[in-house]
């Protein structure tokens, strides 16, 4: 006789909300341990689609700990033995099958700092589909994981905002791509504050801030400036001089930006320097005159913090051949240890 009983089928079924399919296999079901790694693997997928859909994943592994425990009861009641082998085969797939969706397809990535609110909050974790940029590439205005040119051991986040060959020129904040500015209008000014953490501290601090809603390509989002940008942008004709984050700067040198001089390996080697081009001589502080244009294969990626991000005005453009994924959405966002249900969800 082979009777595992309760317990037993109870253990297996909290088993198998960890190993979809662990139930049948146990039992020499190999079918239903098989359409059960199957079923997973593709709401892993699915979510590449849309984060909405991370819920069929969790539906799933509650169905199959629920058959899991069922597949144990019923085996008790027709005398059919465990099968260490199909444990075996069910726990191997399970790390296998996650594994190699990871390196192909999607992979989650956790936010560490303010750089992109107030898009991505500091604790945010988000998905992100590695498949699609490679079939289609990456638009104007989307948000992508990549390996810092210059860093090659750190992930950044940022959005993309222009393309190979195109030129980006940054005048008293306002972003220029091939000459054009990409619309904006203020959300709020006076009374925008967010949080911020800088490592190694432990201690939040709020920062002040003027927020504006943003559109590059499909794309509509929001951006943080410093909180004196509205009272500028009000005598935007009378400045004396532009702004700090102004790009490309002004003064000094006229060399495009790059990974600095001593960094070596494969990624900074990888990186091309674009050009810098002047347009017109004796313009006013606020008015286009000095252009970056991105070189082939690269693209041009800045924070949506505009005042508190390190991108590509400051190291140089992004080789596409370091771009990881696009963000699908946020699926966890944790603050203080607490869980903000309310981040869930797609971003722009």
């Amino acid at each position: 006789m082979h009777r595992r009983g309760t317990v037993v089928a109870i253990v297996v079924a909290l088993a198998s909300w960890i190993c979809p399919g662990l139930g049948p296999g146990l039992v020499g079901r190999y079918r239903a341990m098989l359409l059960w790694i199957g079923a997973m693997a593709a709401s892993l997928l699915a979510i590449a689609i849309s984060i909405w859909l991370l819920p069929l994943s969790i539906a799933i592994r509650f169905a199959a700990a629920l058959d899991g425990f069922r597949a144990v009861r019923a085996a008790d009641r027709s005398d059919l033995p465990s099968t260490a082998l199909g444990v075996v085969i069910a726990v191997a797939l399970n790390l296998a099958v996650p594994y190699a969706i990871r390196a192909t397809s999607l992979e989650a990535f956790k936010m560490p700092s303010s750089s992109m609110s107030p898009t991505l909050n500091i604790g945010d974790h988000v998905f992100a589909d590695k498949l699609t940029p490679r079939l289609r590439g990456v638009e104007r205005g989307e948000l992508i994981v990549f390996v810092q040119p210059c860093e090659r051991e750190r992930d950044y986040l940022k959005r993309v905002i222009a393309l190979a060959g195109e030129t980006v020129e940054v005048r008293c904040n306002t972003v220029y791509v091939n000459g054009v500015p990409l619309a904006e209008e203020l959300v709020q000014g006076e009374g925008c504050t967010y949080r911020d953490l800088a490592e190694p501290s432990t201690t939040w601090r709020t920062e002040s801030c003027s927020e504006y809603r943003e559109t590059a390509g499909a794309h509509r989002y929001h951006v943080y400036h410093d909180p004196g940008r509205p009272a500028r942008d009000a005598r935007r004709g009378q400045l004396p001089a532009g702004d700090a984050h102004d790009f490309p700067s002004l003064g000094g040198s006229r060399e495009p930006p790059r990974c600095p001089i001593g960094i070596r390996g494969p990624t900074a080697a990888d990186q091309a320097p674009g050009s810098i081009v002047e347009t017109r001589q004796g313009a006013g502080p606020c008015e286009l005159q000095l252009h970056y244009v991105v070189p082939p294969d690269h693209v041009f990626a800045m924070g949506d913090n505009r005042s508190n991000s390190n991108d590509s005005r400051y190291w140089g453009a992004v080789p596409v051949s370091l771009i990881k994924g696009r963000v699908v959405g946020i699926w966890l966002s944790m603050t203080d240890m607490i869980p903000r249900f309310d981040r869930f969800g797609s971003v722009d």
